[in-house]
């Protein structure tokens, strides 16, 4: 009778965070850019050596609204510059409205942007079909101070994109009709391998457009598993022949850990909490026999790393050839979620450093902490892992490790599942 009364303890369970900034606000834009410039480990390397490092003795804020009674739209402002104005630089701020047709694909969408600096005012906008991959996009300046090179008067470009493969061009508009295509490129991906080509003209060479100047064409494979969510451990290996003249060698990895967890504000079941971990090479060395400048050095490298320990604190830090510099940031989960990121800027050579600060107010993303099977990942064996993975009489299903390695993302939240499979 007794064991009537005795209600059974609950599974232990782990705590899994959201990731800092997952999806990046890069990724809202990538139809717009050229596969070839995002594959290879490209944009998780720009926001492993950019994100919440700021400009030496230079402050940044970030306001990102979206309207409650309307979530097909959003805004994103920011406001840049020096901490003072001895050096004579100006404040620089712009924002951008974006409509996005649907709330779950970020593809089809149109924004216009308001700007103090040469680009007025501009106008973007993609449109893509899932069904056909077929996808069509623009960038127009409809406000410029200058009008000098092919892309101040815009670019309009088309796509197609799969699975396993990517091919586009983009044209620039009337009256530079000559200067076609302004780019294009065919990007292919096989198992774990992926290579690339693309054709990007210097416009300002003698000669031109020509499609037999090697210096017109840019190679590159990488090597890598995983899918896009920060959920599943990645990696990424990278080369790439740029214009005859450089060789981009890069690696990127993305590791899910956990660890043991003692907070008096959780419940007795929770045993651990997921850590990311993200570590990033890159080296650029000029080919023997390019043509020589003193304004470019013959080799640079930098290594960076970050460890976001949870939901709310990030440390990153990144070392160059003539520099290095570390990152802290803090981020609340209120809504709007608030965060405050300070940087630390060390000048090798000239033995100084400078700090950087940032403010972000964002209420784009909407994330919060989630319940994982104590076998998610890679928890030392216990006996706690002798527990079933399912929560009984309280809750919902928890996440399972297995629904993850199928790619059976349908119980994780939005801002934790794989950006898409669009190469």
């Amino acid at each position: 009778m007794g064991n009537l009364f005795d209600k059974e303890p609950p599974p232990p369970m782990v705590l899994v965070p959201p990731l800092f900034d997952f999806p990046p606000l890069t990724a809202r834009t990538r139809m717009l850019e050229p596969a070839y410039d995002l594959l290879f480990g490209k944009l998780a390397l720009r926001c492993l050596f950019e994100d919440y490092f700021e400009q030496a003795r230079h402050f940044s804020t970030r306001i990102m609204l979206k309207p409650i009674d309307d979530p097909h739209v959003d805004l994103v402002a920011t406001v840049s510059g020096p901490l003072n104005n001895k050096a004579g630089e100006n404040l620089v701020g712009n924002a951008i409205f974006r409509w996005q047709r649907d709330l779950d694909d970020p593809h089809t969408f149109m924004d216009l942007s308001v700007s103090n600096l040469d680009e007025i005012l501009r106008l973007r906008s993609c449109a893509y079909y899932p069904k056909y991959g077929i996808g069509a996009f623009g960038v127009f300046p409809l406000l410029r101070k200058k009008r000098i090179l092919s892309e101040d008067y815009g670019s309009m470009g088309l796509r197609y994109g799969s699975e396993y493969l990517s091919v586009g061009a983009t044209l620039t508009p009337f009256p530079l009709a000559t200067e076609i295509p302004r780019s294009a490129w065919v990007v292919s991906k096989m198992g774990k391998l992926t290579a690339g080509v693309q054709y990007k003209p210097d416009f300002t060479s003698k000669n031109g457009t020509s499609y037999n100047d090697v210096k017109n064409w840019s190679w590159a494979i990488g090597y890598g598993s995983g899918s896009s969510s920060p959920l599943s451990p990645s990696y990424n290996f990278g080369l790439e022949f740029v214009r005859s003249s450089q060789l981009i060698a890069s690696f990127y990895q993305h590791v899910v850990v956990q660890r043991r967890v003692k907070n008096p504000f959780e419940e007795n079941e929770i045993v651990g909490i997921t850590n990311y971990i993200d570590f990033g090479f890159e080296m650029e060395t000029r080919i023997n026999g390019a043509e020589s400048s003193t304004q470019v050095e013959e080799s640079t490298f930098q290594v960076a790393g970050s460890w976001q320990a949870n939901k709310n604190f990030l440390v990153k830090g990144k070392v160059g050839a003539l520099s290095s510099s570390i990152a802290l940031a803090f981020k609340s989960w209120w809504k709007p979620s608030f965060t405050f990121n300070i940087s630390a800027f060390r000048d090798r050579v000239a033995g100084k450093t400078a700090f950087g600060f940032g403010i972000h107010i964002e209420d784009l993303r909407e994330a919060s902490y989630q319940r994982a099977d104590p076998n998610y990942v890679m928890l030392t064996p216990t006996k706690e892992h002798l527990a079933e993975g399912i929560l009984q009489n309280i809750g919902k299903r928890p996440m399972l490790q297995r629904d993850i390695n199928l790619g059976n993302f349908d119980r994780v939240p939005k801002e934790l599942k794989p950006i898409g499979k669009i190469l």
